[in-house]
């Protein structure tokens, strides 16, 4: 007599063909969860209590160097510029310090190891006339404190899923970063105010110094990542921009307007066309596409040195270095005329000044199957305001191909450190070089305003108000 619970052979056939299917599923997930990028979690409480020990309150090493030459963070640089309102021109509080030394092509050997590749280049490029003039170093950089208390609870509580930042806002993510890819966070979400508007022109030179004038316009930007109190209405657009172009005249009328999201997938840039009287949506603003907003002369991800995705990358820390960089660049705005600071080949080194720093020296190299013009890169972060401050490209042929530069600004009204959209890059290949922000003959170098509502960074708003 068959036992009653005994399976007969269809039913055991089945019951492994449903078994193997289900092994053979859990094997493919696992796979699939194994290819996943992992979550990169912030530090534990005791190495967060640093902040307010051993390290400034943005994550920087608050002691000096050991020759003294880089002193120590003392609080950075807040006092009140004479004669400064908001939106003029900010003064230079070291206007009366003098170069410690200047490096050119014939000593630039003695001091080659703080000289990044792409300015031992121009120094060999441009003989002549490019050199670094290295003066004392001041470290100015500072924040409000309630961007300082951010960066605290940043410091635990941020994390990194795949390229994306999470649990973190209105400070520095990653104060004490493990990967390149958090220390890059920190440069794209660096302390520069929340809402501020400036005129600007920028100019592609051209190998043989003839200066062309590619943009002139006025810019409104905004960072709702840093609007104070505001954390629990974020949703992920942390840049906010809209820029209208006045000049040169058969550009005039056109407009930008871009959003930026942690999420990279969820950011968009739309242009007004003054030609079509319409708005179109720009189907790939990132990465090595051109810039409208440089006239296509500058690709989206060489703004500010570095900016936008960088899942297309491996990012890895070289390490911590001191080096000589552009810093407290004040006295780059000095000069009431354009062509007094933009040279045939380069910026006036007149108007340039270097500093030592430390910096985390940071590499880019391109993921397999995936595309850029420059498939390897290297950048370098200021520790203090954690601003890209120097970057070189290498092209598909492993040729140093561009240098890319900002300069940061000593602004004790906010209180920061940063660029005010100054930045722009030497071709070492072809000789052409660009420069945006220039601001010496504007009216407006950067006033703080208002956060505007949401609604002013849409398309919908751009054409609105769309002339010409």
């Amino acid at each position: 007599m068959p036992h009653a619970h005994r399976p007969t052979l269809p039913t055991r056939a089945l019951t492994r063909g449903i078994t193997r299917g289900i092994t053979r599923g859990l094997i493919a997930a696992a796979a699939l969860i194994a290819t996943l990028p992992p979550a990169l979690a912030g530090v534990g409480a005791d190495e967060a209590a640093k902040l307010k020990t051993t390290l400034t309150p943005l994550g920087a090493e608050k002691a000096g160097n050991a020759d003294g030459s880089i002193p120590a963070w003392t609080g950075g640089y807040t006092t009140p510029i004479p004669g400064f309102k908001n939106g003029g021109r900010r003064g230079d509080p070291f206007a009366n310090e003098k170069p410690l030394y200047s490096i050119t092509a014939a000593n630039m050997a003695k001091y080659e190891a703080q000289l990044t590749e792409g300015t031992r280049a121009l120094l060999k490029k441009y003989p002549q006339t490019y050199r670094v003039d290295v003066y004392k170093t001041h470290r100015t950089a500072a924040a409000p404190q309630w961007v300082y208390d951010n960066t605290f609870k940043n410091a635990t509580n941020a994390r990194l899923e795949g390229a994306i930042v999470k649990g973190a806002y209105g400070g520095i993510p990653f104060p004490i970063p493990k990967t390149g890819e958090e220390v890059m966070a920190n440069h794209e979400l660096h302390w520069r105010g929340e809402a501020w508007q400036n005129d600007f022109r920028g100019y592609l030179v051209t190998a043989s110094g003839q200066r062309v004038l590619s943009v002139e316009g006025t810019g409104d930007w905004q960072m709702p990542y840093y609007a104070q109190g505001q954390e629990a209405k974020f949703a992920g657009d942390y840049w906010l921009i809209r820029l209208v172009n006045s000049g040169p005249p058969v550009r005039a009328g056109e407009a930008i307007t871009g959003r930026l999201n942690l999420d990279p997938d969820k950011s968009n840039t739309w242009v007004y066309l003054t030609g079509q009287r319409r708005v179109r949506k720009l189907p790939n603003a990132c990465c090595d596409t051109p810039t409208p907003a440089t006239a296509g002369v500058a690709s989206f991800d060489e703004i500010d040195v570095f900016g936008g995705r960088n899942d297309r990358f491996n990012w890895k820390i070289v390490g911590k270095q001191e080096m000589l960089i552009p810093y407290n660049s004040n006295r780059l705005h000095t000069p009431t005329k354009d062509s007094d600071v933009l040279l045939a080949n380069h910026l006036n080194p007149d108007h340039v000044r270097w500093e030592l720093h430390r910096v985390w020296v940071v590499e880019a190299t391109l993921k397999p199957g995936q595309r850029h013009q420059a498939p390897k890169s290297r950048y370098y972060i200021d520790e203090d305001t954690w601003v890209a401050v120097l970057g070189d490209r290498w092209d598909a042929n492993g040729q140093l191909w561009k240098t890319i530069w900002a300069h940061p600004v000593v602004m004790p009204d906010l209180p920061a450190t940063t660029p005010q959209q100054q930045w722009g890059f030497n071709d070492l290949i072809s000789g052409a070089w660009y420069a945006s922000g220039v601001v010496n003959e504007r009216n407006v170098h950067y006033r703080t305003v208002p956060a505007r509502s949401d609604s002013f960074f849409t398309p919908d708003a751009m054409a609105g108000e769309g002339v010409r």
